[in-house]
């Protein structure tokens, strides 16, 4: 459809904030900067809106989200087509990726783009993009009007620069059917854009590495930082798309899972547990029975989902020997033999480039017990309470060129949740909070530096139909996160993340498409703020029109 403002990009902001923690004053000043140019951008995307109809029509306003777009360096540009093709199946497309000659190879950021079109009825599709093997988005569609939509995806992909430097394949895919009643042909257009410059040390690692096809994979001797990247999604269309669902197997519910919906992405080295994280409760834009919520605002990360990160380094002792060292990631509380969870795997690798070899050693491994409670109780509303969580705790050291260093990984999960629905699910509520904490210390030549974080998901909200089929989905969705990094206990900066997604839409169940009568509204506010400025948006609709964009601080 003709798009009534410019579309605001999904970002990198949780990138954009970290560059605040413990950064000197010039990295303070530019992020600052970065933050005043993204409001000012977004307020710059304002405009008149239309009339609000009755209900929604064959036409709507095109997907866009209150995150902020990418900040822009003012420096030298080149861009590079990685693709441009349309999905009508299965089939991945397969091109290849030459490096751009006429802007160095170290940029100061490198920007991924993805402009979408589709038209017609089509089922939310999951899709990948891959460059030499490396996941660098893994993304989901919007469901289109008849009229049909664009939506556009930015993504700040500086990280793998290393990548990047050299020839590459690429590989991409967004699974879809076409037939005569999933009419949507989706069309995708894939660039990097990169800035000449040099990035921060800390956030552009060395390598960039994958693993092998058996799951093993080999780091460089000098190894002193390693961080591994998980785009772990619940997805397939079957009960783990909804984990978040599940019930045990006593309770009469259409998803069942023997311990209930508890979910953790865990991540071994040659069989230790060396991380665990709470994975993000992402919602497709066909999720909850309700594709009426989500035709302009998607879900929070449903089009830029983010990969899970693990520090490593306290393994780094032991994968520096030269071997070939298995990398697992499992599910915890996925019914066994049953599938629906992709979890590719990014291995970030930063060197000591005064050393051929350092090494190091483990000294921590500690696992608490996982507790994991679902109880159901019976009755005219039916009814699941689950309170579950687990604890890591790893340690160890390296020998580098500037000494000894000592990294300590902590992190701590929890989730509670009611579930309640009632006979023919015809009734179904969910109230739930998932929280992932972790500190990360670093202790060398000078003080000890930590960063904590403290992430924090929830998702409120209930399904119901009438008895005159009306279907109607009152859902809100958050992801929060706080971090604060202290120098030698003395706090040097900080951030804190707050998206928040509210929608209510209801329509006819049973009908043709026009006879629906659907009427929602949605709204988002994403808020970003810390130690070098803030960034403040917020949207909302009516029956797909846009009746609020509003941003500043």
């Amino acid at each position: 459809m003709r798009s009534r403002i410019v579309m605001s990009m999904l970002a990198g902001a949780t990138l954009l904030a970290s560059t605040l923690l413990g950064a000197g004053p010039a990295q303070a000043a530019e992020a600052k900067a970065q933050w005043a140019d993204s409001n000012a951008r977004a307020a710059g995307a304002r405009a008149q809106v239309a009339d609000v109809p009755a209900e929604f029509g064959t036409d709507w306003h095109d997907p866009l989200t209150a995150a902020p777009p990418i900040a822009e360096p003012a420096t030298k540009s080149c861009r590079v087509t990685l693709a441009d093709t349309e999905f009508r199946d299965f089939t991945p497309y397969k091109g290849t990726y030459t490096p751009p000659k006429a802007c160095g190879d170290h940029w100061s950021k490198v920007v991924l783009r993805l402009d979408g079109t589709v038209a017609g009825r089509q089922y939310d599709r999951l899709g990948y993009l891959h460059v030499g093997g490396v996941e660098i988005l893994r993304t989901s569609t919007p469901e289109p009007s008849p009229d049909g939509i664009k939506w556009s995806v930015e993504k700040d992909v500086t990280r793998y620069s290393a990548t990047f430097r050299s020839a590459q394949d690429v590989e991409m895919l967004i699974g879809n059917v076409v037939d005569d009643t999933y009419t949507g042909v989706i069309g995708v257009k894939a660039t990097l854009t990169f800035y000449e410059g040099r990035p921060a040390a800390a956030q552009t690692p060395d390598r960039v590495l994958t693993l092998a096809a058996d799951s093993t994979v080999t780091t460089p001797r000098n190894t002193e930082r390693i961080v591994a990247e998980v785009y772990a999604t619940g997805s397939g269309g079957g009960c783990e798309e909804f984990w978040y669902l599940a019930v045990p197997g006593s309770a009469p519910y259409s998803c069942q899972a023997d311990k209930g919906p508890y979910r953790e992405v865990q991540i071994k080295v040659d069989g230790q547990l060396a991380g665990i994280a709470a994975p993000f409760p992402n919602v497709w834009t066909g999720g909850w029975s309700d594709p009426f919520l989500w035709y302009v605002i998607p879900g929070p990360r449903a089009f830029d989902v983010k990969p899970i990160e693990y520090d490593l380094t306290p393994f780094a002792g032991l994968l520096n020997d030269g071997r070939p060292h298995h990398i697992d990631v499992s599910v915890v509380g996925v019914p066994e033999g049953q599938s629906g969870w992709s979890a590719p795997v990014n291995v970030l690798v930063w060197q000591d480039a005064q050393r051929a070899h350092v090494t190091g050693k483990l000294t921590l491994d500690k696992a608490g017990e996982l507790a994991n409670s679902s109880v159901y109780t019976p009755g005219s509303e039916e009814r699941v309470d689950t309170d579950a969580g687990h604890r890591l705790t790893t340690a160890g050291y390296l020998d580098t060129s500037h000494g000894r260093v000592r990294t300590t990984v902590d992190r701590t999960l929890a989730n509670t949740s009611v579930h309640r629905w009632i006979d023919g699910e015809n009734m179904d509520g969910l109230d739930a909070t998932w929280t992932d904490d972790e500190s990360v210390t670093v202790d060398g030549r000078g003080p000890a530096r930590t960063t904590a974080t403290h992430r924090t998901y929830t998702m409120n909200g209930a399904t119901t139909i009438g008895t005159d089929d009306r279907l109607r989905t009152v859902l809100t969705l958050g992801d929060r996160a706080a971090v604060v990094d202290t120098w030698d206990g003395r706090r040097t900066g900080s951030s804190r993340l707050d998206d928040t997604y509210s929608g209510d839409a209801t329509y006819t169940l049973n009908v043709p498409r026009d006879q629906r009568h659907a009427v929602g509204t949605s709204s988002e506010r994403y808020r970003l703020y810390g130690s070098g400025g803030c960034y403040d948006r917020s949207l909302a609709t009516a029956q797909g029109v846009l009746t609020e964009d509003r941003s500043g601080c």
